[in-house]
């Protein structure tokens, strides 16, 4: 960035898919909100393909304020992936997440932005009071402490971060849940803040039916395998291929046993012999395997964040 230019103090990062009925308002009340607190602030709109409108409203909006800028996904790629377009073009370091739908205040965006200033890299919101859909949610976050032992009580809300923690965390499709957790496991510093969650102005929730709790569930399990065992796969695999290897070898010499000294031979118990082997030698290869797909992501981590640090020193 140019020096010259003055960084603005936060960034706040609205993905918006199919929200034409919020945007005026959405743009006309962030920008107040930061001409009451003084804030140097701007708006990164980012439009995930949206079908009625969203882009060109923003469009017209963003001509007449210059704190508005308005980026484009030409289909529907989900929320983690309009995190991360934002997060990519935003000028300020601190960046606030918040939704189209306006279901949090804009006032609460000084108050993520103080608790930052305690030294915390990324705080959250944690709805309080009734709302739709608080006992799923309940259930969702209570596993995720419980797994991730993250120091807050809900991981799926409006929430402010340092943008390097995003950059440094890429995020699979439909991941944006289980951003906190993957950032606080790089050893970022997490807080909370308690938040209203408000009634929706115009249109309806994009985020509905059952089906997603159960698409939920199998991310945070493959999260948890991630943490877990991503850098040292043959934790996993060559623990599984020693336990088929060593009930291999005890069930072998039990059917040589049965076979040579009691004359009893026992043909399936053979073919058991045979899977646990094949098994276990399965798992040990695939075990050594992972750990070179493990060396070889590591290697790209450090390429990335080197590049990284090249494009912030040239900033």
């Amino acid at each position: 960035m140019s020096q010259n230019v003055k960084r603005p103090d936060v960034t706040v990062l609205v993905p918006a898919f199919n929200e034409r009925e919020n945007i005026p308002e959405l743009a006309g009340e962030l920008c107040a909100m930061f001409d009451r607190h003084s804030l140097a602030g701007e708006i990164v709109l980012v439009d995930d393909g949206s079908t009625d409108g969203t882009w060109e409203a923003a469009r017209e909006i963003a001509e007449a304020e210059p704190r508005l800028r308005v980026l484009r996904h030409r289909a529907n790629l989900g929320k983690a992936e309009a995190m991360a377009t934002g997060n990519a073009h935003a000028r300020a370091d601190r960046v606030v997440l918040y939704d189209a739908d306006m279901q949090h205040a804009v006032e609460d965006i000084p108050r993520f932005l103080a608790r930052m200033d305690e030294g915390y890299d990324i705080v959250c919101g944690r709805k309080v009071g009734n709302y739709g859909k608080k006992f799923v949610s309940g259930i969702y976050n209570w596993l995720s402490r419980r797994l991730f032992k993250v120091p807050v009580r809900d991981l799926n809300s409006m929430k402010s971060f340092v943008r390097q923690a995003l950059a440094e965390t890429p995020l699979r499709h439909d991941w944006h849940r289980f951003f906190v957790v993957l950032a606080f496991n790089k050893g970022y510093r997490v807080g909370e803040i308690d938040i209203e969650l408000l009634p929706r102005r115009h249109g309806e929730s994009k985020y509905t039916g059952s089906w997603r709790a159960v698409v939920g569930l199998l991310d945070l399990v493959s999260v948890k395998f991630m943490i877990s065992f991503g850098r040292k796969p043959m934790t996993l695999f060559g623990s599984g291929g020693m336990l088929l290897l060593g009930l291999g070898f005890v069930i072998g010499c039990v059917a040589l046993y049965l076979r040579f000294v009691l004359y009893q031979g026992y043909r399936p118990l053979l073919y058991l012999v045979i899977l646990l082997l094949l098994g276990g030698g399965v798992l040990f290869t695939l075990g050594f395997v992972t750990e070179l797909l493990g060396q070889l992501f590591d290697r790209l981590d450090r390429i990335e964040e080197r590049l990284r640090s090249d494009r912030e020193h040239d900033d």
